[in-house]
């Protein structure tokens, strides 16, 4: 939220340069709009097109009490590269491909995108004759504070801050130097890396509109075209990154109930423990008793972002690795605390690393112990998230209950005292867990639902270490 509301700040100090504002209400459109469709005179209405269920349903509703109004509206598509109606039409027998590979060559077939949108002029023009000015000037109508909608103060903790200038400068910074854009390749980075991550962290701004999916692809493209073919390509590129991004929206849009595992063609129907609170609240809270794991979620919950490698972890942890929950028990963890948090994008993502659709090696299983040790050896990124084992010897770091007593007492942290003792054994449960996918995965086989499950993408071709 506060990142929402700082991109809304910065919102309205441009327009204000410009000589407009931004007006702010609160409320359902459906109770706010009939309202001021009739005080203001509004005669256009203009709202970006969204293809999210709960958008979709909110903005027919919309569409419905304009045309009641007799208000012309423009829905514009701007939040995606693609208009993904139109991407549909463009497949074979008008259905969506349901691989990457599929996607590439759909996209390879329609062209780039078109280029983004002109930057407003530096003065708008001023309001035609008689033209009423909307905003009443009162607290309504301006920015909320996390106070105005109910948060304490002081609570918000995330170093990324939000808008669209921020999200120009971090544009900037990270193509400028040209030699790593174009040796970009994914799933490569170091997931412990967070003083500078190893990635763009471009994707809040994404999310929140702040920066244009079509602006950022533009200036990829013109990248490449310097280094003249001598760079990686989709789908481990940067301009990939876009694409996965594009493919998990154009699923989301395309198949019905796509962020659910029930009646969902894509998904295979796993029978997960669900409403484990014991097990689902110790991993959110980063109290598992694996370090790692611990570690990442409580750079989640402070920072609401962490390196994907982090998110892969955490998410086979929960699943299929370890605490055999439901990915969308975890998905809503992190619907709520991820800055980058989106319907499609994280529906995608949990299925893919629960095994569950899109990726079907289940027995590659990340290891909660090995993984990040091989990233970060002396558990510096464990010691700045988890203080209380700042002290522990660099042998004992990933696993600080092999400790002897001496040092644990030593480094000031007693486990199962002042650091949890493993909720779980890796070594049996993620075997037990395995025997598991293994029977849903012949259940599927066998049974009438036709799931698809899919292979592809950079993740599928070969362990890495780590994985066991």
């Amino acid at each position: 939220m506060q990142f929402l509301l700082e991109s809304l700040t910065d919102l309205n100090a441009s327009l204000t340069a410009r000589g407009s504002s931004l007006i702010v209400l609160q409320g359902k459109p459906s109770d706010i709009f009939p309202k001021i469709f009739k005080d203001w005179s509004i005669n256009r209405l203009c709202f970006e097109y969204d293809t999210e269920p709960y958008a979709k349903e909110r903005d027919a509703e919309v569409l419905q009490l304009a045309s009641a109004h007799g208000i012309e509206t423009h829905t514009p598509v701007s939040h995606t590269l693609y208009d993904l109606n139109m991407l549909v039409a463009k497949s074979p027998g008008g259905k969506a491909p349901l691989t990457m590979k599929g996607f590439e060559k759909l996209i390879d077939s329609v062209g780039n995108p078109l280029p983004p949108a002109p930057d407003p002029p530096s003065k708008l023009p001023p309001p035609a004759p008689g033209a009423k000015y909307c905003g009443d000037g009162n607290k309504q109508s301006r920015v909320p504070s996390l106070v105005d909608i109910g948060y304490p103060p002081d609570q918000a903790t995330t170093p990324f801050k939000g808008g669209e200038s921020v999200a120009l400068a971090r544009l900037a910074d990270s193509l400028s130097d040209k030699d790593w854009v174009a040796k970009f390749e994914k799933p490569k980075g170091n997931p412990a890396h967070f003083v500078k991550p190893a990635t763009t962290v471009l994707s809040p701004y994404l999310k929140f509109g702040c920066l244009s999916p079509r602006l950022f692809h533009s200036q990829l493209v013109a990248i490449y075209a310097e280094k003249k073919g001598k760079h990686t390509v989709p789908p481990v590129s940067l301009r990939g990154q876009l694409l996965w991004r594009e493919f998990s929206y154009l699923c989301g849009a395309s198949i019905k109930n796509f962020d659910r595992m029930e009646g969902n063609i894509v998904c295979r129907q796993i029978p997960w423990k669900r409403n484990n609170i014991e097990l689902l609240t110790a991993w959110e809270e980063g109290r598992t008793g694996y370090p790692w794991i611990d570690a990442i979620m409580t750079q989640l919950k402070k920072q609401g972002w962490m390196h994907h490698l982090a998110r892969h972890s955490v998410a086979c942890f929960l699943t299929r690795g370890d605490l055999w929950c439901s990915w969308e028990e975890g998905r809503d963890v992190f619907d709520k605390l991820l800055l980058d948090a989106d319907w499609a994008i994280n529906s995608f993502n949990w299925q893919w690393l629960s095994a569950s659709a899109f990726f079907s090696q289940y027995f590659r299983v990340y290891s909660p112990i090995a993984f990040g040790k091989q990233y970060d050896p002396k558990g510096t990124y464990i010691r700045h998230f988890l203080p209380v084992l700042k002290d522990m010897p660099d042998k004992y770091i990933y696993e600080p209950w092999t400790a002897p007593r001496s040092v644990q007492e030593a480094a000031r942290c007693i486990i199962g005292k002042d650091y949890p003792l493993p909720i779980v054994d890796h070594s049996v449960v993620s075997k037990e867990n395995t025997g598991k996918m293994k029977i849903a995965y012949a259940a599927g086989k066998e049974g009438d639902d036709k799931v698809v499950v899919i292979v592809g993408g950079p993740s599928s071709k070969k362990p890495r270490i780590g994985d066991e």
